[in-house]
């Protein structure tokens, strides 16, 4: 298969490989060469008609569009505007929105279990790892020293990893502890209101995040992100686990720090993975650097799993607004109550608000990485976007911090960038993210987050970043087979399996910052 039309409706069709001048599309010569991911109009447009794809219009022709042409970003231009009116018009979920049966024969079926760690809270982990968390970018290095140090202490003879980050010595047999990790940001002081709230609020996710069998906390103690009353916003933990200190208050902060950090790992090694239904993953949903492919391939992927999740009783977390923007009324439709749906158009409504307050227009997307893969508009790239959260009803919507409470699809406000977003989905408590791209990224947030390619090329070219090939869905491999195989690799990945990220020590957090800096 060289190229899909996605939609009966739509008047284009997509690439799925790199086409010649000369071949024929549904029927149409192609009047010049098209790479891969981008779009030829199957029959002529004027200057002003919409292109649709998916089924929806993605924007308008700023030229005549001649019928075997490419259109791409130099020819098309975006309907999007400000702020807009909805109306709740409520779809029912499909009864059996996955094309996975549970009661296929296979590991499918068998393994309606993963190996994660049951915490004294009632949440489960993932992976068990302890944390080092400054209050304050002024006391980064304090706490990577406190680490570095310390796993020098407990297995000076054995390799961390190429960054010295991650613990896999067969010298400290009795541990479970896999990974022992400093996690430097710049705030935490000379912040206020909303961006100060910001900070503690992420900082706190972490403490309570069910992947750290324990945690340091590092403060300064002259910082507007004062110790005791970010103690009072954390709230109760067990102690033996979570321990914080002033590094002001002691003469070696370092030594101090290491004695704590002994008394975690005492505790946190002995942590052992047990038998957890699959009702208790949470998993967040993102893309990035994406192409023409992703809402080919990857994404409706993703969409497949997120509906499997949801029908075993667990959680998928979708973010990104502004990539929500332009396939907003889908999502705002699928709602499954007037009050979910009412949270929803303040989530579109409120991101709208901070572009314009900003004096930014609200569809100043998508990237070049994006337009170079043939995403022309905000709407293609929002259509494309939204296909990772499948078709189940969406049950939670979450402000930003906002820690989940309800199973299900949830919607999670947070920006498009990458490592913010990633970041957010992890402090909402999800275990894992799983990130869709067509052009290749190697960052990872504090949970294991897996890359999953949109097409074959990158796949091959950046094995050491992709952990899985959504691309042989456009090689003519069945949705059912693919995500019946992807199951199986987020079950092992919950269960310890480290993905590309974690083995390359790559574990960063990044906070969402919109206003004055002292």
């Amino acid at each position: 298969m060289k190229y899909i039309k996605i939609n009966p409706a739509d008047n284009v069709a997509v690439a799925l490989e790199d086409l010649s001048k000369g071949e024929v599309v549904e029927g149409v010569t192609l009047l010049g060469d098209v790479p891969r991911g981008h779009k030829i109009v199957l029959s002529a447009l004027k200057a002003g008609d919409n292109v649709i794809k998916y089924g929806y219009p993605i924007g308008h022709v700023t030229k005549d569009a001649p019928a075997g042409s490419m259109v791409d970003h130099t020819c098309i231009k975006t309907n999007l505007d400000g702020l807009l009116e909805y109306k709740y018009e409520p779809v029912s979920a499909p009864s059996e929105t996955s094309v996975i049966s549970t009661k296929a024969e296979g590991r499918v079926e068998k393994s309606l279990t993963f190996q994660g760690y049951r915490r004294a809270d009632g949440q489960v982990g993932i992976r068990n790892q302890i944390w080092v968390i400054p209050t304050v970018g002024c006391v980064n290095g304090i706490c990577q020293q406190i680490v570095d140090r310390f796993k020098n202490e407990i297995s000076p003879r054995t390799s961390f990893g190429r960054d010295d980050k991650t613990v896999i010595s067969s010298e400290v047999e009795k541990s479970s502890v896999d990974a022992i990790v400093a996690f430097p940001h710049n705030y935490g002081c000379s912040q206020l209101g909303g961006d100060h709230e910001n900070t503690r609020t992420i900082l706190a996710d972490m403490v309570h995040h069910p992947n750290a069998g324990g945690v340091l906390v590092v403060s300064l103690g002259c910082e507007n992100n004062q110790l005791d009353a970010f103690r009072e916003l954390v709230g109760p933990v067990d102690e033996s686990r979570v321990k914080m200190f002033v590094t002001q208050k002691v003469s070696d902060e370092v030594e101090y720090g290491l004695q704590l950090l002994r008394e975690i790992y005492e505790v946190a090694s002995k942590d052992v993975r047990e038998d957890v239904p699959v009702s208790e993953l949470r998993v967040g949903l993102k893309c990035g650097g994406s192409d023409g492919l992703s809402g080919i391939t990857a994404n409706p992927l993703l969409g497949v799993f997120s509906d499997w999740i949801v029908e075993q009783g667990g959680t998928t977390v979708l973010t990104e607004v502004p990539e929500m923007f332009g396939a907003e009324t889908i999502l705002m439709n699928r709602c499954q109550d007037e009050a979910t749906f009412d949270k929803t158009v303040h989530l579109i409504n409120d991101f709208k608000e901070y572009f314009m307050k900003q004096g930014m227009p609200v569809y100043e997307n998508p990237s070049p990485g994006n337009k170079a893969g043939g995403i022309s508009t905000l709407e293609e790239k929002s259509l494309g976007c939204t296909q990772k959260c499948g078709g189940s009803l969406v049950r939670g919507v979450l402000k930003y911090g906002e820690r989940l409470s309800v199973k299900g699809l949830n919607l999670l406000s947070a920006p498009g960038n990458d490592l913010v977003a990633s970041t957010a989905l992890a402090a909402s408590g999800c275990q894992i993210v799983l990130f869709t791209t067509g052009r290749g990224t190697p960052f990872g947030t504090f949970v294991p987050t897996a890359k999953i390619s949109t097409n074959t090329p990158l796949a091959l070219n950046k094995s050491n970043w992709i952990d899985f090939n959504a691309g042989v869905l456009a090689q003519d491999e069945p949705m059912e087979t693919v995500s019946r195989r992807f199951i199986d690799f987020v079950l092992d990945v919950a269960s310890g399996r480290p993905v590309r990220s974690e083995e390359s020590g790559y574990r960063e957090i990044a906070i969402f910052k919109q206003g004055v800096t002292l």
